[in-house]
């Protein structure tokens, strides 16, 4: 019954009707992206837990203060991932690790559809391998975040672009700056450790799978 309802629907089950089932079922559709996006962005499965579990209280004391009047603006996916990047900043400034990336807001391109791919931008073969996931942890932290928000959480760039108070263009650019550093890295490194230089210019990113 829940399973095939959409997400609209949950979310007035819950908000309106108390529907406790509704919101289990909302939680379940999406934990994977969320959780996802949030170890992405702090390489420590403790941790990540823990932010994981403070994004979904804040999600429902949103709810609760504004019962009977929220609407989430656009996908409530991405509504969540919203609400965990500000979870994750906000500890990012409490441990004062956050680090701006000078030349991230450069615009690339005037006039892009929503749902256009970066150049190159589906990068890899189908299966992510230790080593590549290295590689996107080891990229600064705001083009880190685009390739997780677009590949993992499979966001389009306007909503990325919403989530990050950024333009289209400098989500892209973002995007295009994780995909040179990639590449840069993959050239470094022997064809045992690195997928082949062939296979990258296919363009497949895949999701990533968490066990």
């Amino acid at each position: 019954m829940y399973k095939s309802r959409p997400d609209d629907e949950l979310l007035v089950a819950y908000v309106e009707q108390g529907d406790q089932l509704a919101f289990q079922q909302l939680v379940n559709r999406h934990k994977d992206r969320v959780y996802g996006f949030i170890i992405g962005m702090v390489h420590d499965a403790e941790l990540a837990n823990d932010l994981f579990q403070d994004t979904f209280l804040k999600v429902v004391d949103v709810m609760h203060r504004r019962r009977g009047s929220y609407t989430p603006q656009g996908r409530f996916l991405g509504w969540i991932l919203m609400i965990a990047r500000n979870v994750v900043y906000d500890h990012k400034r409490s441990r004062n690790k956050w680090k701006d990336v000078a030349g991230d807001d450069e615009n690339y391109w005037d006039r892009i559809p929503d749902d256009a791919k970066a150049p190159d931008e589906e990068l890899y073969l189908k299966e992510r391998s230790q080593w590549l996931d290295a590689c996107i942890e080891s990229l600064p932290p705001s083009q880190r975040e685009v390739v997780l928000l677009r590949q993992d959480a499979g966001l389009t760039f306007r909503e990325i672009a919403e989530i990050t108070d950024v333009s289209i263009n400098t989500a892209l650019g973002r995007m295009r700056y994780a995909l040179i550093n990639l590449r840069a890295m993959v050239e470094r490194q022997s064809q045992r450790y690195a997928p082949k230089m062939d296979q990258l210019e296919n363009g497949q990113l895949p999701a990533k799978t968490y066990v």
